[in-house]
């Protein structure tokens, strides 16, 4: 028996694609804390709204990492999804903050907040509560980490 909630009913296909998805500063920076850790949070989340896809969880960690778990549709692909969540929040921070740039050498003519890389699982159903605790409890962790 399958619990009907947990799929998205389209008007062609019945899905669920959730992917955890993480990237990092340039030169692993530890500028996500504080004003720039909840507008990126904010931006993030309006990109998710404006393209079509949910974040259902999302923490930064170490200060330079970000952890998503993201649900969206077949006909994004998760190349696009990660392009407009770098490409449009590192922008958006950029104008919000223009004290990052202070942290990020002129490459080219443009600064760059993000790492070029990412890393990126698909998530199936047995193991999503799990990658939602991890993706929650990084700040946790971290705090944790710090005492020692």
């Amino acid at each position: 028996m399958t619990d009907k909630n947990r799929f998205t009913h389209g008007r062609t296909s019945v899905f669920r694609l959730d992917y955890h998805i993480i990237w990092q500063t340039k030169y692993r920076n530890p500028v996500l804390f504080g004003k720039v850790d909840s507008d990126l949070k904010q931006i993030l989340s309006e990109i998710a709204s404006e393209y079509g896809f949910e974040i259902q969880h999302m923490e930064i960690d170490l200060d330079d990492h970000v952890h998503l778990l993201v649900s969206a549709p077949p006909k994004l692909s998760v190349t696009n999804i990660v392009r407009w969540l770098k490409g449009i929040s590192a922008r958006k921070l950029f104008q919000l903050h223009p004290e990052l740039k202070n942290s990020y050498w002129l490459a080219e003519g443009n600064r760059h907040l993000w790492a070029p890389s990412y890393f990126v699982e698909s998530i199936g159903t047995s193991n999503e509560q799990a990658i939602a605790k991890y993706i929650d409890d990084q700040r946790i962790k971290e705090a944790k980490d710090n005492e020692t």
